[in-house]
């Protein structure tokens, strides 16, 4: 069990309590997608289409959530995926979970990074200067683009010092995004009309998929729990739980985003909307002044999710360093704030560079993202069944019933879900996005290759690490 706070567990510190692990998981699901992409959900699949898309993708993260909570209350160690499916399924099955959900987080980061100068825009038009390049159609300029560069230096910052006040901002921030979702909901109350919701459905099936598609890189963050798992102070059933409540949280939080902005706007102005969100707070409160108390609320949640992707990468690449996967240079821990130091930087490095490619970066990295999360989530219910299977006596203070149903649907559920962005299907992705997801496993080929074969158990990390000691003499 967890001792008193500030206790060293290993390595990392045990600090983070119940609102802290609520706060972070919840951060990280938020994030910013709700602001920037609602409009473009609600004209694809109308009112309730887009509502009923996070109902059926809520749902289907909240079964791979089931099987998380199981795993991360019998294997709290950091680096969560990597975990289990090294001990389910081994080596080579723990190398492809943990990989996919690396680039998955990366693009996050990433994301986050050019997400903050575009909503910036938002209340500072005049921002642009400096004209640097065009990349898809898209002007970059250094003002712009600083703006995400000098933040991501300032996040990696303030995660590198340590775990505690990287939890205390992430309270703070959320607490405040909550306070613009109250905003938001009273004032669709206020100003609010069900005759704006029309149509309640449009675009079909194709409409419904567009929006489905987009769930797995806009829920993506329950699981930066697991990565945190040695920095918790809670009795591990107590974190197989709020991980659930946490899913179920960002699922009634994009579906009150979906009605509340349908009421707000109109058809047409949905359709001439910048950023629907922000359109649609100033109109309930017939005020500008509100629609840029949302847009703060979007910068909140963009900081929740950098600060909690961070985190989350960073612990996972530990981890895989600690499995020797990759490079050793990632399994540093800072002597002073117990952080993973090196891999911040790293991470922290690319978040700088990521302003510098535009704003279709944006669309790029959540589809090439999404796949790899879908990719990690189907590897992670694979080894829950397994470890059902093989080992069913291992403790479990969490322990779902009926779990080799609930992890057959995750598993089916996770797989049907990657398929609709494959050729052919209605999201499938485009040849950038095929370019990044293609480069990125190359790279993980380099890696994987060298990994000796090693089969599964509770033991499969040490003799890994003994397999590849020999190759090495």
């Amino acid at each position: 069990m967890a001792g008193p706070a500030g206790e060293q567990n290993g390595n990392f510190l045990r600090v983070l309590g119940r609102g802290d692990v609520l706060a972070l998981a919840f951060g990280a699901m938020i994030g910013f997608g709700w602001v920037v992409l609602s409009g473009e959900f609600l004209n694809g699949a109308g009112s309730l289409g887009a509502a009923l898309a996070f109902v059926i993708g809520g749902g289907i993260v909240c079964l791979v959530g089931l099987t998380y909570a199981e795993l991360v209350s019998a294997m709290p160690k950091a680096g969560g995926e990597h975990n289990y499916a090294l001990r389910g399924l081994g080596a080579h099955g723990g190398f492809v979970a943990s990989w996919g959900i690396v680039l998955g987080y990366l693009t996050v980061v990433a994301f986050e990074a050019v997400a903050l100068p575009e909503t910036v825009l938002y209340l500072v038009p005049d921002l642009k200067a400096g004209y640097l390049w065009t990349i898809a159609g898209y002007d970059v300029y250094a003002t712009w683009a600083a703006v995400g560069s000098v933040s991501a230096v300032l996040i990696t910052a303030l995660n590198y010092i340590g775990i505690r006040p990287a939890s205390v901002f992430q309270m703070v921030a959320v607490l405040f995004l909550v306070a613009v979702g109250a905003a938001l909901l009273l004032g669709s109350f206020v100003g609010g009309s069900a005759a704006n919701m029309s149509p309640l459905f449009s675009g079909g099936v194709g409409g419904l998929v567009g929006v489905l598609v987009a769930t797995p890189f806009l829920f993506v963050g329950f699981d930066v729990i697991p990565q945190s798992a040695e920095e918790i102070k809670l009795p591990y059933r107590q974190v197989g739980r709020i991980l659930v409540i946490s899913v179920a949280c960002a699922t009634a939080w994009y579906i009150l985003i979906m009605l509340t902005v349908s009421s707000a706007l109109s058809r047409e102005g949905l359709k001439g909307a910048q950023l629907a969100s922000a359109d649609g707070m100033a109109a309930l409160w017939g005020s500008q002044a509100m629609g840029n108390v949302l847009i703060i609320g979007g910068i909140a949640g963009i900081l929740t999710s950098w600060n909690a992707f961070l985190i989350g990468a960073s612990r996972l690449l530990y981890a895989m360093a600690v499995s020797g996967m990759v490079p050793a240079w990632f399994g540093r821990l800072h002597p002073k704030y117990r952080t993973p130091s090196n891999a911040l930087l790293f991470l922290g490095g690319l978040s700088v560079l990521a302003p510098l490619f535009g704003d279709q970066m944006l669309s790029w990295l959540v589809n090439a993202g999404g796949i790899n999360i879908v990719v990690a989530y189907a590897v992670v219910a694979m080894s829950f069944l397994a470890l059902r299977r093989r080992e069913p006596g291992m403790e479990r203070p969490f322990r779902i019933p009926a779990g080799a149903v609930v992890g057959g649907l995750a598993l089916v559920l996770s797989l049907g879900l990657g398929s609709l962005y494959l050729p052919g299907m209605p999201a499938a992705l485009s040849w950038p996005e095929w370019l990044i997801v293609g480069v990125w496993w190359l790279l993980g080929a380099v890696f994987m290759v060298r990994l000796p074969v090693t089969s599964a158990g509770p033991d499969s990390e040490e003799r890994l690490l003994a397999r590849l000691a020999q190759r090495k003499r």
